[in-house]
């Protein structure tokens, strides 16, 4: 059995970091903290021309119809140089929940848009209970003749600013319905948050008799909450991976550090307590990239305990990646305090990362629950 990547997949790989160190270099993700958006037009075509957006997007609506793995290889990069912007949001929330949910006709009026770069998607799921499962979904919709009506608060919502359609679970009857809402259909407001990472723009999306078309309902109908697990078990993989490219980023950037800054006369990368730290750091690096992949792996080969996995990876990431930028951290020394070094930003992305789709706690909740350890 060959478990190493395919030559397509490393030359993704390659091609990816070649793109991102020469065109969306850390300078960018400064430059883009006080935008409003957090990127630019002219870099947003620039994806859509690679073919990134549509990345898992089925060829038949103008995608590469590549699994979750392939994505994982390209948002893994982009963790390494904190990249801004609405495309995590929308081929890692965005696009899942509508692939997992619209009928074809639906799937077909946004899914070639996406890829092409004219739209952009995300998807409104937390609110007040901060749970990422239907049951904290308190929003609700109701019918009014043809129409529906939509009313709640959504909490962390990714880039609906810049979102040409959200996708909303609801409460509809005793299951869940998806609605595709536009941005700007009355009663609907974006709010923006202040969060820790200025790199990543977060909102909070208040419906208030939002009033839809029946086709906006996704699928034509209810649906159960497995879905919604399989749309945050998606998100859950591409985040973990964020992590790990940013966490991998900054142990590169101290060992690069250690092996320049002198004591006593020698490069501190030469004691012993350093080196017992770096190599710390870089099992804990190993080990998250590793779960994600096989996360990524079991959800695009449909294996039993892909739900399993899924929560395995979020949780050891957002335990071991926040340790290692704050390794890094301390091992820059005051330098890396500072607001000048970049090593703040993967600080701040990782710290963000840590609490979506549930912090390490409730992932390991989730995985004794799969393993039948808990009632």
């Amino acid at each position: 059995m060959d478990f190493g990547f395919s030559q397509e997949q490393e030359q993704l790989r390659q091609t990816v970091k070649s793109y991102l160190s020469s065109e969306l270099p850390l300078t960018f993700a400064r430059a883009m903290m006080d935008d409003e958006r957090g990127f630019t037009d002219e870099k947003w075509r620039d994806l859509a021309g690679l073919g990134w957006l549509g990345l898992t997007i089925p060829e038949r609506f103008g995608g590469s119809g590549l699994g979750l793995l392939d994505l994982a290889i390209v948002i893994e990069a982009t963790g390494a140089v904190v990249m801004p912007g609405p495309f995590l949001s929308t081929v890692g929330l965005g696009v899942p929940a509508l692939c997992a949910t619209a009928t074809q006709q639906q799937a077909a009026a946004w899914l070639p848009r996406i890829a092409d770069g004219t739209s952009r998607v995300t998807a409104a799921i937390a609110e007040r209970a901060a749970r990422w499962s239907a049951d904290g979904i308190e929003a609700t919709a109701g019918r009014d003749g043809a129409l529906y009506v939509l009313d709640g608060r959504k909490l962390f919502v990714p880039d609906a600013r810049c979102a040409d359609v959200l996708v909303v679970p609801v409460r509809l009857g005793g299951e869940l319905g998806f609605f595709c809402v536009e941005r700007g259909s009355a009663g609907l407001t974006i709010e923006p948050m202040n969060t820790v990472d200025r790199t990543r723009k977060l909102d909070v999306v208040t419906l208030r008799g939002v009033r839809v078309e029946s086709g906006a309902l996704l699928g034509g109908r209810a649906q159960g909450a497995a879905v919604l697990d399989g749309v945050i078990d998606a998100a859950k993989v591409v985040i973990a991976a964020e992590m790990a490219g940013a966490a991998d980023a900054a142990l590169a950037m101290t060992v690069e550090y250690t092996a320049m800054r002198r004591q006593f006369g020698r490069a501190i990368a030469t004691f012993q307590s350093i080196q017992h730290r770096c190599a710390d750091m870089k099992v804990d690096v190993e080990n998250a990239r590793s779960l994600v992949y096989y996360a990524a792996w079991s959800a695009d080969s449909g294996a039993p305990d892909r739900r399993l996995a899924a929560a395995m990876a979020k949780a050891y990431a957002s335990q071991a990646c926040p340790r290692v930028v704050a390794d890094a951290v301390q091992l820059h020394g005051g330098i890396g305090f500072t607001w000048e070094h970049d090593l703040h930003m993967f600080f701040k992305r990782v710290k963000a990362d840590e609490q979506c789709y549930g912090d390490a706690v409730a992932n390991r909740e989730l995985v004794a629950s799969f393993l039948e350890l808990v009632p």
